[in-house]
């Protein structure tokens, strides 16, 4: 299963600022452990950003989400889309298919 995390700020973008360092270390830790394959903020970044997940199952991934610092100081939100790939391209088969 692969798991489109969108986040968006609940709060101004500004009063977010405090938690950034410990959210980016949040991010780098599931980065390492391979459950987060792509992360980035979005265009413009006033709104939040985007997490693909993958390798963890539907409520894992909820635990996850519930642990970022911006949700647990109540500055954003995840919305969770769990995504059954149909049609994966060659060079995306074998991120997808790794062993965790």
């Amino acid at each position: 299963m692969l798991h489109l995390l969108s986040l968006r700020y609940t709060v101004p973008e500004a009063e977010a600022e405090p938690y950034v360092r410990a959210h980016v270390d949040y991010l780098e830790r599931h980065h390492r452990d391979g459950t987060f394959l792509v992360s980035g903020q979005t265009v413009p970044t006033t709104i939040g950003g985007a997490i693909l997940a993958a390798g963890v199952d539907r409520p894992t991934v909820e635990r996850i989400a519930a642990q970022d610092p911006f949700v647990l100081n109540d500055v954003a939100e995840y919305a969770i889309t769990t995504i059954s790939p149909a049609r994966v391209h060659p060079g995306v088969s074998a991120v997808l298919t790794a062993e965790r």
